[in-house]
């Protein structure tokens, strides 16, 4: 019987916005509370984790394929624009972020690399959002990294060179 569509293949990379990039490494189908359901093993290597995830919640999950190399040099090219400013109260502040990195777009991510890194100029960032601006700018760093077939070192270099035109 097949249970569901699948968007994702095995050994297909992914960005599974609030753990990090993964690598599905199998689909497969579990009973859990009676139900048989396909579920994606994600395996994590910033954390050295693996994860199950039901195919059906992948897309409310914000999982999502690598970008292309045009989107991920928008996005580098993104964290050099000028933006409005993100309010000065760290916790909604923190929560704007948070919902960015929850909706996991490329430019989502950028944004809070951006507007983090910006603030963080200001005025020290609460443990927090420094953590946030963490796995953002890893994030940011690692997918561009596999979509335009460059060393993190070398995307890391251009992320820190376009954070500091302004």
């Amino acid at each position: 019987m097949s249970l569901a569509k699948t968007d994702f293949k095995v050994k297909q990379k992914i960005v599974y916005p609030s753990q990090g990039l993964g690598v599905i490494t199998a689909i497969e189908e579990k009973e859990f509370k009676g139900v048989k359901r396909l579920y994606y093993v994600v395996f994590i290597e910033v954390s050295d984790m693996t994860v199950m995830v039901p195919v059906e919640k992948a897309g409310e999950l914000g999982i999502r394929p690598i970008v292309n190399a045009e989107e991920a040099q928008k996005a580098l090219d993104f964290i050099g624009e000028d933006f409005e400013p993100n309010p000065s109260d760290w916790k909604l502040r923190y929560q704007m972020n948070l919902d960015l990195l929850k909706k996991g777009g490329i430019i989502d991510i950028a944004a809070i690399v951006r507007s983090l890194y910006r603030r963080s100029k200001i005025k020290e960032l609460p443990i927090m959002e420094r953590k946030l601006y963490d796995s953002a700018q890893r994030l940011l760093q690692d997918e561009a990294a596999i979509a335009l077939k460059k060393p993190k070192e070398e995307i890391e270099a251009i992320i820190h060179e376009k954070l500091e035109i302004r």
